[in-house]
């Protein structure tokens, strides 16, 4: 099972071409279960220019699996602790909510669908993090 990041799902309905997008493709085509989180929902649907492109992203993206965090507080320190682990290692994670999803894969077990270089470089420290390729 995946979970598809922002930053595929902006890219795939903008129709942008090229490897990660091919995957998204490839995922949709052998019926690979893939889903979103509460997060990734707000990016991609406060991404729409009008009233009629958000709801038509709304409508695709209801229909699609939600994982939300299992443990509540103790995710978000989690989440928060992976950031601490990152900076140690050197590693700046700029955005809160790529924690939040990366946090989402590890407790679900899902790998990772993106196309931003802050989840590669926290897989580098996070192990448990799977990425898809």
């Amino acid at each position: 099972m995946i979970l598809v990041d922002t930053s595929i799902l902006i890219g795939y309905f903008k129709g942008l071409s090229g490897l990660p997008y091919d995957k998204l493709d490839e995922i949709i085509d052998n019926q690979i279960p893939f889903g979103i989180n509460n997060h990734i929902y707000q990016e991609v649907l406060q991404g729409a220019k009008t009233e009629k492109e958000f709801n038509q992203l709304k409508e695709y993206l209801d229909v699609l699996p939600f994982y939300d965090l299992h443990n509540g507080r103790k995710s978000y320190e989690n989440a928060a602790l992976m950031y601490v682990k990152c900076r140690k290692l050197g590693v700046t994670v700029r955005s809160t909510v790529d924690l939040i999803i990366a946090q989402t894969a590890i407790e679900h077990n899902l790998y990772l669908l993106h196309n931003d270089n802050d989840y590669t470089n926290i897989a580098k420290v996070i192990k448990e993090l799977k990425l898809y390729k």
